[in-house]
């Protein structure tokens, strides 16, 4: 992992010290919230509905058990006993004291976290694959480059008052687990035809009320280049996003309204004035930096475990974990373990301090200390031995930690919604609970197969709705809370955006909908190996509009 420089210590460290006088003078009245919201802001610090909410920066998310247990003793202390980890890769804490925070602001700088530029039109917090340095597919493990760009990004002066937030992402692989074009910037690290890393850039996606699938503006941009690039990019939009009206201040925005040809053009005119000067990546550097991220000491370890191997064929539960949850690691005898935080009837994504604690012990008995959190909600252990995955599953069956469902039908993403926050325009937790209890059978789930539900609680699609196999969108009616599905979306390599199907539904009407939908999948699909995605892909949306206007009545 990597480790603060002398730079990252004093500039957090300062930050604190300034926060903290903010916050005073707020208390005190000398500021009005009005002239505190900009600066709260630029520390992570949300006015909700009920309370102040802090964002936590997990750079890449990656985590250390030192760091996981310090977010267990803050969720304990200072909160209601739990967090909640985003689509963002961050922790939000949702019922903070403001009084509280520089404390908490001061414990973070204590482990090297903070929660500088997770709010506020910046460059938010760098996300990467949450197998990264683990999977079997990689061409090279993201994270260092997602580091030089944290670095290159923080506090960067031409870039902290963009026309709108601004997200970038990172793959090392060619399926895409994070998304990347469904950001501003996605990067896929790969090599070309003489084995030399460069990058796929992908520029203007977004999800919103605009939606928008990113365009591919290199298909190889020498490693060399990155920051050059990037960098010109963002001078583009700076230059030319608009900020007359913050609906159409993003990127994809620009991009779509410029033309792809156009927007290249003028990014590529930028590109080459900085090409070759003082922003070039230097090959050391990048050695210094991946130095940070070297592979943990593997021992040497048959391919198959005589352990694991006798649990699945012993232990029922356990075969269904490991054939969801654990998934190939690029090293012989190891496993990438996946813990779900979506237990049936549960919020998603959220994790009491005690489990944290718990998942803090495994990382750092059976996992070279080493956790992630997932785009999707979930947390893992990138590294553990076949040998010690049954150990891992009992630890976790006793922590409430180890459903199954990693990517079925329960292992749902959804927005804290208009439980939480003052955007929001419908309520998405109730129905995402709603819907893991009607979906609650294992065998169900597994006979369903790979299904992935995203539900967003506003048009602001933090919920990814837009991006899911089933997407539900919470809206207001007159005054009540209706729900709008969307059909084959998808956030992997082959990216698009789920198309509105059928009427609205009411909020008690939405969980039948959605098992009309699945029923209906089941009912045409061609074996059992035919995906839901790969099914409405060969039949359409037709099928499935028919069936919930026939059980609509």
């Amino acid at each position: 992992m990597y480790r603060y420089d002398e730079f990252d210590r004093t500039f957090v460290q300062e930050r604190v010290a300034e926060f903290r006088d903010q916050v005073a003078r707020r208390l005190s009245g000398e500021l009005t919230e009005d002239q505190f919201k900009p600066l709260r802001l630029m520390n992570g610090v949300y006015l909700q509905l009920h309370a102040y909410m802090l964002r936590i920066a997990i750079p890449y998310g990656t985590l250390s058990s030192r760091q996981l247990r310090l977010l267990a003793s803050i969720a304990r202390d200072h909160d209601k006993g739990y967090g909640h980890f985003t689509t963002r890769q961050n922790l939000q804490f949702n019922w903070i004291a403001l009084k509280d925070v520089p404390d908490i602001l001061d414990k973070l700088a204590g482990v090297e976290m903070h929660a500088i530029q997770t709010s506020g039109n910046c460059i938010r917090n760098v996300t990467a694959d949450h197998f990264a340095g683990a999977a079997a597919d990689e061409a090279a493990d993201p994270r260092p480059y997602a580091e030089i760009l944290r670095q290159w990004s923080s506090l960067h002066p031409e870039f902290t008052f963009l026309p709108r937030k601004f997200k970038l992402a990172v793959i090392g692989a060619p399926n895409d687990r994070a998304a990347i074009q469904t950001h501003d910037i996605g990067l896929q690290v790969k090599r070309d035809e003489t084995g030399s890393l460069g990058f796929a850039v992908y520029v203007g996606g977004g999800q919103g009320r605009t939606p928008m699938v990113a365009r591919k503006l290199r298909d190889f941009l020498p490693e060399a280049d990155l920051l050059a690039y990037c960098e010109a990019v963002l001078r583009v939009y700076n230059l030319e996003g608009r900020r007359d009206n913050k609906y159409k201040a993003r990127i994809k925005i620009l991009v779509h309204e410029t033309g792809e040809a156009a927007f290249t053009e003028a990014v590529d005119a930028e590109f080459a004035a900085l090409k070759g000067k003082a922003l070039t990546l230097p090959a050391d550097e990048v050695d210094r930096i991946g130095a940070y991220f070297a592979s943990p000491a593997f021992a040497s370890l048959p391919a198959q475990s005589d352990l694991y191997e006798r649990a699945v064929k012993t232990d029922p539960a356990f075969a269904r974990f490991a054939s969801r949850n654990v998934h190939p690691h690029k090293i012989p005898g190891y496993g990438i373990v996946t813990i779900s935080l979506k237990p049936t009837g549960q919020p998603p994504g959220d994790a009491t301090a005690t489990q944290m604690e718990a998942v803090a012990d495994l990382a750092a008995h059976y996992g070279f200390d080493e956790i992630r959190v997932s785009h999707e909600q979930n947390l893992v252990l990138p590294h553990v031995r076949l040998d010690d995955i049954p150990a891992v599953f009992e630890a976790l069956r006793a922590a409430g930690l180890a459903t199954p469902n990693a990517g079925l039908v329960t292992d749902i993403i959804s927005c804290p919604g208009l439980d939480y926050c003052s955007l929001a325009t419908a309520r998405s937790i109730p129905i995402a609970e709603r819907l893991s209890e009607r979906f609650a059978d294992l065998d169900r789930q597994h006979a369903i197969g790979e299904l992935k539900i995203k539900i967003s609680g506003c048009i602001n699609a933090c919920g990814h709705h837009h991006v899911g196999h089933i997407g539900i969108l919470g809206l207001e009616r007159k005054g009540e809370e209706f729900y709008q599905i969307t059909l084959g979306g998808s956030g992997d390599q082959i990216c698009t955006i789920g198309e509105i199907v059928g009427r609205g539904f009411s909020s008690g009407e939405i969980v039948d909908a959605v098992e009309t939908v699945i029923d209906t999948y089941l009912g045409l699909r061609t074996s059992p190996q035919e995906t839901f995605l790969a099914a409405y892909r060969r039949v359409g949306e037709a099928p499935f509009r028919e069936a919930l206007y026939a059980a609509a009545g």
